[in-house]
């Protein structure tokens, strides 16, 4: 492995590491005169940056911009471009051929609960079942714990505001909202409709749900933020226990998820 490939991997396992969305362009096939030949890659994140190259020009420019494309599917595709006639559309006039294997690294699905009370802890336990990377965060220190929740894989106890600035939420962090009151859900609320979460859902009944838009409003929220929450959270299912209520919630998730995908 050369130095110019090492680096382009280490900083894909870096962005993976970061909750980064990237996709890897490697040049698999080229025949007669090209800028890079096989084995050459480019990283292309989800906002057009990239790392190295795969040899510049308007080649390297409509990759990128199927690259960004892709990555909003979670989809590979394998690109031939001709580089012979620019007049009929061909990316450049080297004379040769290029396939480019676009394939999209993006993190796993998280599941973020906040609030860590009865609800919490056990749509934390579901959420593992069901194999979401799953970050707890609580302002009671002693609930979001691995005694209280064992299987969660990142603990943020403290502030609500310090554990959402310590952990990136991205377009594939799904959000349970499950605090203990409307207060903090006007506190937090606001931090969550500006992230790309696609789904962020709120605890409580329809009157909670009333009079927590009513503070929002007052406070500025827009309808385009208030459309993106879920409130009541979960499906429908007359669930009562903690563990009735998780299921709803992680249902509904789920539904969305694979919505999504």
């Amino acid at each position: 492995m050369n130095n110019e490939t090492h680096a382009i991997l280490a900083e894909l396992l870096t962005a993976q590491e970061a909750g980064e969305s990237v996709a890897l362009a490697t040049v698999v096939r080229a025949s007669g005169s090209v800028p890079r030949h096989a084995g050459a890659k480019m990283l292309v994140y989800e906002d057009g940056r990239i790392s190295g190259t795969i040899g510049g020009g308007e080649l390297e420019a409509r990759v990128k911009e199927k690259a960004v494309e892709l990555l909003e599917h979670g989809r590979s595709d394998i690109l031939t471009y001709s580089l012979i006639e620019p007049e009929r559309g061909d990316p450049g006039l080297c004379g040769g051929t290029v396939d480019v294997y676009l394939e999209p690294y993006t993190p796993p699905a998280t599941l973020f609960v906040i609030g860590c009370g009865h609800v919490g802890q056990a749509v934390a336990d579901l959420g593992h079942w069901l194999g979401f990377r799953v970050v707890v965060t609580d302002d009671r220190p002693e609930l979001a714990s691995p005694e209280q929740i064992p299987n969660a894989d990142v603990y943020l106890p403290g502030d609500f505001a310090a554990a959402l600035a310590a952990h990136p939420i991205t377009r594939s962090t799904f959000i349970a909202l499950l605090t203990r009151n409307v207060a903090l859900d006007r506190q937090i609320l606001p931090l969550l409709v500006k992230t790309p979460a696609p789904y962020i859902g709120v605890m409580g009944s329809r009157r909670r749900w009333t009079e927590t838009q009513k503070l929002l409003r007052q406070d500025g929220a827009s309808e385009e933020d208030l459309q993106r929450i879920h409130s009541p959270v979960g499906l429908e299912l007359n669930a009562e226990t903690p563990k009735e209520i998780a299921l709803s919630i992680l249902a509904e998730i789920v539904a969305q998820y694979r919505m999504k995908g």
